[in-house]
This record gives structure tokens, sequence and C-alpha cells, in this order.
């Protein structure tokens, strides 16, 4: 077998199954199999795994093990040469794995690939490709110096910036929403180190590849859909997990560091004072129009009734329809995404293209009987049923 797709669960049953369902079509020319690997979740996300996708081999954790043992646990049952370890709340191409398994194919002592990751808006996550976070390149990410002065090395090494998004080459550190790498080499480094805290699993997996003096690569050749959710709003908490995180980390391999001690203890002070000017997140406003993206004109009709709006249509089949869809940029406008005519690959294509700070998008998976996405990476999503 070529591949084994891992993906880990807790309750996001709607985004595991559209996770599932991209997979199932990005595989359908690759000895590959996927294992759900559930953390007890309390949402359902079990009782549809067992009813639309009877095929895919599930396991039921009877308690949450966090995401390292969650992972370890579903790559026992592995038999791929190349393993993916994959977030539930992404969506990949059709034609993803066939371009990085003819990337990895062609590499000596190769470590881990990840991918480019763009969130619900289209934006580029620039945690697809980092360096090794030091406690100076970390505090160059806590005070934002990386943003300040991109063109400075000194600045921009915790999201690797000498590699442009739209750039294939040698990082150090990968993302764990999307880690591709093969199995014996997993084995070798036994894993993701279950005594981790969250953020750190895998930035250790990473670093551990390098020690073994492997290469990490970042391949932007494809792009893969990954809704962020709350774990990534800037707050205390966030705060305290990445200083929980770091420390982690430098104990492991470095000796600790006061440096960093110091500097992350002023960041969490001066990030509380921020937050406490800054208020309540205001919600995104609601869209002044809806454009239903699909070769099924007829299905406007059902969808403004659930929206109560007026829902325009963009047929799919018409070369011009990107074109078209241009237009829309500056409006505040909803794109909806008929998968049953869109491949998973064009719906990303198409959100990564028309990004907008007004634009938002919603895919209408096939077989499903919802229509799913994220107008923002600090929220976990919107869903609205169908059916």
């Amino acid at each position: 077998m070529q591949l084994s797709v891992i993906i880990l669960n807790y309750n996001v049953r709607y985004f595991l199954e559209q996770c599932v369902l991209s997979v199932q079509e990005a595989i359908t020319a690759i000895d590959a199999e996927i294992i759900v690997v559930d953390n007890n979740s309390s949402d359902e996300s079990v009782l549809m795994m067992k009813e639309k996708f009877p095929e895919v081999k599930l396991i039921e954790n009877k308690e949450n093990f966090g995401f390292p043992k969650g992972n370890n646990i579903g790559f026992r049952q592995a038999k791929g040469k190349y393993i993916c370890i994959l977030n539930p709340d992404t969506v990949v191409g059709e034609d993803t794995f066939l371009k990085i398994l003819a990337f990895a194919e062609k590499q000596n002592n190769l470590g881990i690939i990840g991918c480019k990751l763009i969130d619900g808006t289209g934006a580029f996550l620039p945690e697809s490709k980092r360096g090794i976070p030091t406690p100076w390149v970390a505090f160059t990410k806590i005070f934002s110096l990386y943003k300040i002065f991109p063109g400075t090395k000194l600045f921009n090494q915790y999201y690797a910036q000498h590699l442009n998004e739209n750039e294939t080459g040698k990082v150090d550190i990968l993302v764990g929403a999307f880690m591709f790498l093969e199995k014996k080499l997993y084995e070798e480094l036994k894993g993701f180190d279950e005594n981790c805290f969250m953020y750190a699993d895998d930035i250790d997996l990473s670093y551990r590849a390098l020690l073994l003096e492997k290469t990490n690569f970042y391949f932007h050749e494809t792009a893969v859909l990954h809704y962020k959710g709350e774990s990534t709003v800037k707050d205390e908490k966030y705060m305290k997990r990445f200083q929980e995180s770091m420390n982690f980390f430098y104990q492991k391999h470095f000796r600790k560091s006061w440096f960093f001690s110091i500097f992350i203890k002023i960041g969490a002070f001066l990030f509380s004072i921020a937050k406490m000017f800054q208020g309540k997140q205001k919600e995104n406003p609601l869209p002044e129009s809806y454009f239903l993206c699909s070769e099924n004109e007829n299905f406007t009709e059902k969808l403004a009734s659930i929206l109560q709006n007026k829902v325009g249509f963009l047929d799919f089949k018409e070369e011009k329809m990107v074109n078209s869809c241009l237009i829309l940029k500056g409006k505040r406008a909803e794109i909806i995404l008929d998968n049953h005519y869109v491949s998973f690959k064009k719906c990303i294509e198409i959100i990564e293209t028309l990004k907008d700070k007004k634009v938002t998008f919603k895919i209408f998976p096939k077989k499903t009987g919802f229509i799913i996405g994220s107008n923002s990476r600090n929220d976990r999503g919107q869903i609205i049923k169908i059916e």
C-alpha cells in the first residue's frame, strides 16, 4: 500500500465529513487507506462515520487522548509506505496526494513534507513553513518583529521567510495539520511525543527528523484548505499554551532559557493589556448578496429560501466563470461552491484566487445536506443545513 491518511477527530462532525469526502476523491488513483481516530467526540461524529463511510477504518477512543497519542494510535493501524497526518478541518484537492507522492519519490534522505495551507478566506497560513523556534526566534514572533522587518533575516526566521509561499524548498519545522512522511521514519521517530503540550508536538517531531539528518520540505504546488478555529485566537490562554509548549521544547532539546522565560512573561502582559483595550471581537457583517457557483441553476431557489436572501447564479460550465467572480471583489458577497459540479481542487483555487476581505466562501460538499465554511481564521466556521 502506498499511503495511509490518518485523521484525528474531536467534535467537528461536519468538517470531518467534508474532509473524508475530499480525501476519498484524492486517493482514487492511489493504493491508499483512510484511518479516522475519534477522541471520544460527543457530536455524533462516530455515528456519521459508521453511516456514511462504513468502508473507512474507524478507531473509537473512549477518552480524549490529545493530539500526539491519538495520532500514534492511528499510526499503529497504518499499512502504507507513506503516512499523512491530516486535520479533520481540512479539504484536500483531488491531485494533492498524487503530487506529493511524486515529489517524495524523487527525494533522498526525506524527512517530513508540508504543503501550502490557506484558511477559509483564501489567506495563506504562514505556519505552513517555520524555522526552529530558538528563544530569539520565538521572541521575534511574540513581538511581531517579523512583520516590522520582513526583509531582515535576523527577524524573519519563525515563518521561514527565506521561502515565499509559492516556492518549494527546505524548511525546518512543519505544522501538524498536514504532515507527510514515510512510515519507517515515523517508526524511527517513535511518533509524536505524548508528553508534549499543545502547539509543541509538530515542532518536536519536525526537529527530531532534523536531528536524524533528514530533510524537511515545504511543497507549494498543492494548496490545502485549513479552517483554523478558536485555537488561534491570540488571547491570554493562547499565550499560556505557547509558553508551555516552548518551555517543553527547550527543556527537551536545549538548556533552559531564562531569556525566553522573561520575555514571554512580558509578551503575555502586553497581550493582556491589548485585549483589555480591544474589547469583544466584532462579528462579520452579513453578506449583501449570495452567488451559487454550480451547473444546477434550479438550486438557487432552494438556497434563497434557506438564506432568506436573493441568490445569483454563476454557471460553472463557462470558462470565464472566475473572471465573472472577480466583479464581486470589493462587494460584501458570499460565494457558495457546489461540489457536485465544482471539484474540491477548483473550490480551493477559487477561494485562493478571489480572496477579499468582503467576500466569503462556503462549500456545498457532494452527497451531504449542508453548506460549510469559515469567514475568519479566528472562528470555528459556519454550517448551514439545507435538508
